[in-house]
C-alpha cells in the first residue's frame, strides 16, 4: 500500500508545479519564454484576456498546461501545415520552440533577471497591411484577369480537416499556396504570403476539397 501512495505521489509531482519546485534547468521565462509568448501567443492571451500570458506571474500557473498544450500543437492554433506555400507571419510554434517551452516547465518554470525581458520597442506589433478581398472563390476557378495576390482567407462554414489550395500557371508550374489542416472557421483568420504573388491570367486556383476562399490584395 505505501508503495502505490509513492507512485502516487510521483506522478503527481511530474505533472503539478508548486512554489517550491526544484530548478533543474537553465531556460527562465525572462530571457527564453517570454519572447516566445510575445511572438506566437500574446496576440490572444494579452493581460486583458482570461488566461493572460503577458508576465511571469499571469503565465506561471498556467505552465503545466501550457506544455500539454504545446505538445499537442492544440495552441496556439494555427490551421495550417508548415512548408506549404510561402506564408508570414507563421504563427505556429517551431518544434524547437515547443521544446524549450516543455524544457522549462519540466526543470520547474523558474523566473530569471528581470533584466532579460523584452524591451517595450521589442513589444510592439510591427503594423501589418490592410488587405481587402479581391476574389472570391468556390473551389476552382480560372482567372480571367490578372491579380496580385497577397494571401488567402478561407470562408468555411465549420472545420476543415484538410483542404489544400494550389495555382496552375499558364506555363504549366504549380504554386502550392495554402494547406488548411484542422482549421476551425471561427478563427476567421488571413494567412498572408511572405511576398506577394502576381496570377497572370488564366492562372487555374483550385482547392482539393469543397472550400470558399478569398484572395486578398493589398489596399492601395
Amino acid at each position: 500500500m505505501r508503495g502505490c501512495i509513492r507512485v502516487m505521489l510521483a506522478c503527481l509531482s511530474l505533472n503539478t508545479l508548486s512554489a517550491h519546485d526544484i530548478i533543474t534547468t537553465n531556460l527562465t521565462f525572462t530571457r527564453d519564454i517570454s519572447r516566445i509568448f510575445m511572438r506566437r501567443c500574446q496576440g490572444c492571451h494579452s493581460s486583458s484576456d482570461s488566461i493572460p500570458l503577458s508576465s511571469y506571474e499571469e503565465a506561471r500557473p498556467w505552465a503545466v498546461s501550457i506544455k500539454e498544450q504545446v505538445l499537442s500543437r492544440r495552441m496556439p492554433p494555427w490551421g495550417a501545415v508548415k512548408g506549404f506555400g510561402h506564408l508570414s507571419p507563421d504563427n505556429s510554434l517551431t518544434q524547437e520552440e515547443i521544446m524549450v517551452i516543455a524544457a522549462w516547465v519540466v526543470g520547474g518554470a523558474p523566473k530569471g533577471d528581470t533584466a532579460f525581458l523584452p524591451k517595450a520597442a521589442d513589444r510592439q506589433a510591427s503594423e501589418m497591411p490592410e488587405l481587402r478581398d479581391a476574389l472570391v472563390i468556390n473551389s476552382r476557378v480560372t482567372l480571367e484577369k490578372p491579380v496580385t495576390v497577397a494571401g488567402i482567407r478561407p470562408l468555411a462554414n465549420g472545420t476543415v480537416d484538410s483542404a489544400r489550395i494550389i495555382a496552375s500557371f499558364p506555363d504549366g508550374h504549380v504554386e502550392p499556396l495554402l494547406w488548411l489542416f484542422q482549421y476551425g472557421a471561427e478563427s476567421s483568420k488571413v494567412f498572408r504570403f511572405s511576398e506577394p504573388l502576381r496570377l497572370p491570367r488564366g492562372t487555374v486556383l483550385e482547392a482539393d476539397a469543397p472550400l470558399n476562399f478569398a484572395l486578398e490584395t493589398k489596399d492601395r
